[in-house]
Protein backbone atom coordinates (compact mmCIF):
# COMPACT_ATOMS: atom_id res chain seq x y z
CA UNK A 1 0.00 0.00 0.00
CA UNK A 2 1.57 3.25 -0.94
CA UNK A 3 2.25 5.93 1.86
CA UNK A 4 -0.34 8.64 1.57
CA UNK A 5 1.31 11.90 -0.02
CA UNK A 6 2.53 14.48 2.61
CA UNK A 7 0.49 17.88 2.37
CA UNK A 8 2.80 20.63 1.25
CA UNK A 9 3.59 22.84 4.30
CA UNK A 10 3.67 26.08 2.59
CA UNK A 11 0.39 26.06 1.12
CA UNK A 12 -1.11 24.97 4.89
CA UNK A 13 -2.44 27.51 7.40
CA UNK A 14 -0.87 27.39 10.82
CA UNK A 15 -4.38 26.36 11.48
CA UNK A 16 -4.48 23.54 9.31
CA UNK A 17 -1.33 22.05 10.53
CA UNK A 18 -2.85 22.53 13.99
CA UNK A 19 -5.54 20.08 12.76
CA UNK A 20 -3.40 17.71 10.91
CA UNK A 21 -0.91 17.65 14.19
CA UNK A 22 -4.01 16.96 16.47
CA UNK A 23 -5.88 14.31 14.30
CA UNK A 24 -2.72 12.36 14.25
CA UNK A 25 -3.29 8.40 15.89
CA UNK A 26 -0.64 7.43 17.68
CA UNK A 27 -0.05 4.14 19.41
CA UNK A 28 -0.61 4.30 23.12
CA UNK A 29 3.54 3.57 23.69
CA UNK A 30 3.83 5.08 26.59
CA UNK A 31 1.14 2.55 28.38
CA UNK A 32 3.01 -0.57 26.95
CA UNK A 33 5.37 -2.70 29.13
CA UNK A 34 6.01 -6.02 27.88
CA UNK A 35 9.82 -7.73 28.68
CA UNK A 36 12.89 -6.66 26.99
CA UNK A 37 13.62 -8.91 24.25
CA UNK A 38 17.05 -7.76 22.78
CA UNK A 39 18.14 -5.21 20.26
CA UNK A 40 16.23 -4.31 17.16
CA UNK A 41 19.74 -3.56 15.08
CA UNK A 42 18.33 -0.32 13.64
CA UNK A 43 19.93 2.80 14.45
CA UNK A 44 19.00 6.42 13.78
CA UNK A 45 21.80 8.55 12.44
CA UNK A 46 22.19 12.13 13.34
CA UNK A 47 21.05 13.05 10.11
CA UNK A 48 17.92 11.23 10.83
CA UNK A 49 18.63 8.17 8.14
CA UNK A 50 16.96 4.96 10.06
CA UNK A 51 19.38 2.03 9.63
CA UNK A 52 19.38 -1.66 10.07
CA UNK A 53 21.82 -4.19 9.74
CA UNK A 54 24.08 -1.31 8.34
CA UNK A 55 21.89 -0.55 6.02
CA UNK A 56 19.72 2.45 5.40
CA UNK A 57 16.20 2.06 5.24
CA UNK A 58 14.95 2.97 1.60
CA UNK A 59 10.99 3.27 2.47
CA UNK A 60 9.42 6.22 3.89
CA UNK A 61 6.14 3.92 4.93
CA UNK A 62 8.65 1.67 7.32
CA UNK A 63 10.44 4.66 8.62
CA UNK A 64 7.03 6.69 9.79
CA UNK A 65 5.76 3.37 10.98
CA UNK A 66 8.79 2.92 13.17
CA UNK A 67 8.58 6.02 14.43
CA UNK A 68 5.35 5.61 16.07
CA UNK A 69 6.39 2.86 18.08
CA UNK A 70 9.47 4.71 19.41
CA UNK A 71 9.67 5.43 23.06
CA UNK A 72 12.48 6.70 25.13
CA UNK A 73 12.69 5.07 28.48
CA UNK A 74 13.60 6.63 31.73
CA UNK A 75 17.66 5.66 31.26
CA UNK A 76 17.78 7.95 28.42
CA UNK A 77 18.07 4.82 26.35
CA UNK A 78 15.22 4.58 22.97
CA UNK A 79 12.74 1.17 22.20
CA UNK A 80 10.61 0.25 19.62
CA UNK A 81 8.11 -1.31 21.67
CA UNK A 82 4.67 -3.01 20.77
CA UNK A 83 2.40 -4.61 23.57
CA UNK A 84 4.39 -7.74 22.81
CA UNK A 85 7.94 -6.99 22.95
CA UNK A 86 10.03 -3.98 23.47
CA UNK A 87 13.46 -3.82 21.29
CA UNK A 88 16.16 -1.29 21.36
CA UNK A 89 17.31 0.95 19.06
CA UNK A 90 20.43 3.10 18.78
CA UNK A 91 19.89 7.05 18.15
CA UNK A 92 23.06 9.52 17.57
CA UNK A 93 20.87 12.37 18.50
CA UNK A 94 17.21 12.84 18.39
CA UNK A 95 15.06 10.38 16.71
CA UNK A 96 13.76 13.34 14.61
CA UNK A 97 14.72 15.92 12.78
CA UNK A 98 13.07 19.12 11.65
CA UNK A 99 13.71 19.75 8.14
CA UNK A 100 11.28 22.50 7.14
CA UNK A 101 9.72 25.50 9.08
CA UNK A 102 6.56 27.86 8.59
CA UNK A 103 6.00 30.98 10.10
CA UNK A 104 3.11 33.00 10.28
CA UNK A 105 2.80 36.18 12.37
CA UNK A 106 4.89 38.43 13.74
CA UNK A 107 6.56 38.76 17.16
CA UNK A 108 4.70 37.81 20.07
CA UNK A 109 1.85 36.90 17.84
CA UNK A 110 4.02 34.69 15.81
CA UNK A 111 2.96 31.40 14.82
CA UNK A 112 5.62 28.75 13.72
CA UNK A 113 5.35 24.80 12.48
CA UNK A 114 7.82 22.29 11.97
CA UNK A 115 7.44 19.39 9.46
CA UNK A 116 9.85 16.67 10.32
CA UNK A 117 11.83 14.21 8.37
CA UNK A 118 9.01 11.34 8.94
CA UNK A 119 6.77 13.61 7.84
CA UNK A 120 4.85 14.42 11.25
CA UNK A 121 3.74 17.96 11.53
CA UNK A 122 4.36 19.80 14.78
CA UNK A 123 3.19 23.51 16.01
CA UNK A 124 6.07 24.93 18.10
CA UNK A 125 4.38 26.74 21.76
CA UNK A 126 3.61 25.37 24.98
CA UNK A 127 3.26 22.16 24.41
CA UNK A 128 6.21 21.90 21.74
CA UNK A 129 8.75 23.70 23.30
CA UNK A 130 11.84 24.68 21.59
CA UNK A 131 15.54 24.22 23.38
CA UNK A 132 18.73 25.38 22.81
CA UNK A 133 21.96 22.76 23.95
CA UNK A 134 25.34 24.76 23.48
CA UNK A 135 27.88 21.88 22.46
CA UNK A 136 31.74 22.19 21.24
CA UNK A 137 30.78 22.56 17.72
CA UNK A 138 28.14 24.82 18.21
CA UNK A 139 24.26 25.25 19.32
CA UNK A 140 21.90 22.36 18.76
CA UNK A 141 18.32 23.36 18.66
CA UNK A 142 15.99 20.95 19.55
CA UNK A 143 12.31 20.59 19.21
CA UNK A 144 9.93 18.42 21.45
CA UNK A 145 7.73 16.27 19.55
CA UNK A 146 5.79 13.44 22.02
CA UNK A 147 6.55 11.93 25.18
CA UNK A 148 10.40 12.31 25.56
CA UNK A 149 11.09 12.53 22.00
CA UNK A 150 12.71 15.17 20.51
CA UNK A 151 13.86 16.41 16.98
CA UNK A 152 16.90 17.73 16.10
CA UNK A 153 16.59 21.31 13.90
CA UNK A 154 18.66 20.87 10.89
CA UNK A 155 20.65 23.52 10.50
CA UNK A 156 19.35 25.56 7.36
CA UNK A 157 15.63 25.76 9.68
CA UNK A 158 18.42 26.84 12.71
CA UNK A 159 19.54 29.76 10.49
CA UNK A 160 15.38 31.03 10.00
CA UNK A 161 15.50 30.98 13.43
CA UNK A 162 18.29 32.68 14.04
CA UNK A 163 16.79 35.38 11.99
CA UNK A 164 14.06 35.54 13.39
CA UNK A 165 15.13 36.00 16.43
CA UNK A 166 17.75 38.60 15.39
CA UNK A 167 14.64 40.53 13.74
CA UNK A 168 12.18 40.52 16.40
CA UNK A 169 14.41 42.95 18.86
CA UNK A 170 13.65 40.67 21.97
CA UNK A 171 16.47 40.41 24.66
CA UNK A 172 17.58 38.07 25.29
CA UNK A 173 17.31 37.27 21.26
CA UNK A 174 14.64 34.61 21.05
CA UNK A 175 11.52 33.53 19.11
CA UNK A 176 7.62 33.60 19.97
CA UNK A 177 5.44 30.84 19.03
CA UNK A 178 1.45 30.10 20.18
CA UNK A 179 2.65 32.53 22.99
CA UNK A 180 5.51 31.28 24.54
CA UNK A 181 8.91 32.43 23.85
CA UNK A 182 11.88 31.01 23.42
CA UNK A 183 15.47 32.24 24.06
CA UNK A 184 17.79 30.72 21.76
CA UNK A 185 20.65 31.30 24.09
CA UNK A 186 21.25 27.68 25.82
CA UNK A 187 20.00 27.86 29.52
Amino acid sequence: MPMPAQPDLASLSLAEIARLAEAQKLPPVASWNPEHCGHSDMRIARDGTWYHQGSPIGRPAMVRLFSTILRREPDGGHVLVTPVEKLDIDVEDAPFVAVEMKVEGDGADAEIAFRLNTGDLIPAGPDHPIRFEERGDGPHPYLHVRGELEALIARPVYYEIAALALDNGSSPPGIWSHGAFFPVEPA
